[in-house]
C-alpha cells in the first residue's frame, strides 16, 4: 500500500539511493510491492510456504497458477489519463446513473451515443419520483451519462483525432436542442481536465489554448516540482512501462521466469475517462514488436470502482463545502508491505518521518522502500543462495554496484531498450552516477 502526492526536485537527488525520488501513492505501493515480492523470494529460496514455484531455469522461480495481482488506486494516474474534456453539466448537482459505469458501458450504450439505452430508460423512469441530488462526475469510453435536476439524461461521445506526432480532443457534434419526450441533449465541452504533469524537454509540448486544445495527449510528461523540475515520469507513463516490463523491476527479474504482471488496474470514483486511461496505459505501446521471450504488451483490465477515497481531495471539499480553508495535501507518504520485519514506513521529504538535516546520510534515515535499501535486500537474498543454484545472470564476479546488477538482467533490459526506442522515446533517464552506489 502506498499514499503520497509529493516528488522531489532534481537538485535534492542523491548519488547514494538514499532518498526517494517520487512518492506519488502509485509508485510507493509498487515500491512496497517490490518489497513484499523480495520476502516472497526469500522465502522461496528457503524452500517455505509462499507465491512461487519452481521455473524451468536454474535459479528462477514463477507465481503459482490462480495468483493475481490487481492494483488499486483512489484517483486517476498524474499525466495523459488524467486529460479528458469537462462539459458543463459536470457543474450542476446531478445523480449517478448506475450500472455499467464502474467497469465501462455496455456495448449497445457505447455504440449507439444519439438514443437512450433500455438500462437509462428504465432508470430515468424510476427515478422520476425519488429526486435526490448528488454530485457526481463519470465517463466511460468517450460516452457519459447524468441525471440532472429535470431527469434528462445527457450523453457526448468525445473523439480523439490527431496524426502520430499530436492529438488533440475535439467535439463530436454541436449543441442539439433537448428533445421534449426523452430530455435527450448534447452538452457543450467547455475544457479539459488538466494536468501538472510538464511534457518532456526536448519532445512536444502543450498548446496551452484556452479549452479543449489546452493539452496535448498520448505524451510523456514529468511530474511538477516547486521551482525545482523534477526527473520522476509521470504515473501515467510508469503504469505504461510496468504494463510491458512487469512490476518487479531489473533486479527481481535476475530470479523471475516471467514478468509479474497486473491483472487489473481500478480507479476509485473521481473525474475518470475510460478512453483517457486505455490510451495511456494500453495503447501508446499496443504496436510494439521483438520483445524478448516472456514480454508482452498486456491487455490488462482497466475498470473504475464507485468507492470513493473518504480522504481525497474532492471528498473533503464536499463535506467541507462552506469552509473557506485551503486544502493542503500531506506531505508525508505511508508505505505498508506484507514483509514481517517494519512492515510500516513513513516518509517525509524522500527521507524517513523524523530525519533532520544532520541525520541525513544515516542509515536510520533511510526508507524501508529506497534503492540502496531495496538493493541491500536483493543482495542478502543473492548470498543466501549457493552459487551453483544461482541463475546464470547473477553467477559473474564483476557485478557490484546496483547499475552493474541491473544492467546484468539481460532479457529486462532488451525489453526495456525496445520500449523505449519504439513506444516511449523521450523517456527521462536517471543519469549513471545516481545508480553507482554499492
Amino acid at each position: 500500500m502506498g499514499t503520497g502526492t509529493k516528488c522531489i526536485g532534481q537538485n535534492k537527488m542523491r548519488k547514494t539511493g538514499d532518498i526517494l525520488n517520487d512518492s506519488h501513492a502509485e509508485i510507493v505501493a509498487r515500491r512496497s510491492f517490490q518489497r513484499y515480492l523480495l520476502h516472497q523470494l526469500w522465502l522461496a529460496a528457503s524452500r517455505q510456504q509462499c507465491i512461487f514455484s519452481p521455473g524451468t531455469e536454474t535459479g528462477k522461480w514463477k507465481l503459482k497458477p490462480n495468483v493475481v495481482f490487481i492494483f488499486f488506486s483512489s484517483h486517476t494516474p498524474c499525466g495523459d489519463a488524467s486529460i479528458f474534456p469537462i462539459s458543463e453539466p459536470e457543474n450542476q448537482l446531478s445523480k449517478l446513473v448506475t450500472g455499467g459505469h464502474a467497469g465501462g458501458q455496455s456495448a449497445e450504450c457505447r455504440s449507439n451515443h444519439n438514443h437512450l439505452c433500455a438500462e437509462d430508460k428504465r432508470k430515468s423512469g424510476k427515478m422520476a419520483s425519488n429526486h435526490i441530488l448528488k454530485r457526481m462526475k463519470t465517463y466511460d469510453g468517450g460516452c457519459f451519462s447524468i441525471i440532472t435536476e429535470d431527469l434528462a439524461v445527457q450523453h457526448e461521445s468525445v473523439k480523439l483525432q490527431g496524426n502520430t506526432s499530436q492529438k488533440s480532443c475535439e467535439r463530436s457534434a454541436e449543441m442539439q436542442t433537448a428533445n421534449k419526450e426523452t430530455g435527450l441533449v448534447r452538452p457543450k465541452l467547455v475544457d479539459v481536465h488538466r494536468t501538472g504533469a510538464k511534457c518532456v524537454p526536448g519532445e512536444l509540448g502543450d498548446a496551452r489554448t484556452p479549452g479543449l486544445g489546452y493539452h496535448s495527449v498520448g505524451l510523456l510528461r514529468v511530474k511538477p516540482g516547486r521551482g525545482d523540475r523534477t526527473c520522476s515520469m509521470s504515473c501515467s507513463d510508469k503504469l505504461a512501462r510496468w504494463n510491458v516490463l512487469g512490476c518487479q523491476g531489473a533486479l527481481l527479474m535476475h530470479f523471475l521466469q516471467y514478468p509479474v504482471y497486473l491483472s487489473a488496474v481500478i480507479v476509485g470514483k473521481c473525474p475518470y475517462s475510460q478512453e483517457a486511461m486505455r490510451r495511456a496505459v494500453i495503447e501508446r505501446c499496443q504496436h510494439i514488436s521483438s520483445l524478448p521471450d516472456g514480454f508482452l504488451t498486456q491487455e490488462v483490465k482497466l475498470l473504475q470502482s464507485d468507492l470513493q477515497f473518504e480522504h481525497s481531495h474532492q471528498a473533503i471539499q464536499e463535506v467541507q463545502t462552506n469552509s473557506k480553508t485551503k486544502l493542503v495535501p500531506c506531505s508525508a507518504a505511508i508505505s505498508w508491505s506484507a514483509v514481517p520485519e517494519q512492515p510500516l514506513d513513513v516518509t517525509s521529504d524522500g527521507f524517513r518521518q523524523g530525519t533532520t538535516k544532520k541525520g541525513i546520510g544515516s542509515h536510520q534515515s533511510r526508507s524501508k522502500i529506497c534503492k540502496v535499501e531495496l538493493f541491500h535486500q536483493f543482495q542478502k537474498l543473492v548470498t543466501s543462495i549457493s552459487r551453483e543454484d544461482l541463475p546464470d545472470t547473477l553467477r559473474m564476479k564483476t557485478l557490484k554496484t546496483y547499475w552493474d546488477y541491473k544492467e546484468a538482467a539481460l532479457n529486462y533490459q532488451e525489453a526495456w531498450r525496445v520500449l523505449r526506442s519504439q513506444a516511449l522515446l523521450g523517456w527521462v533517464k536517471n543519469a549513471k552516477e545516481y545508480l553507482h552506489f554499492t
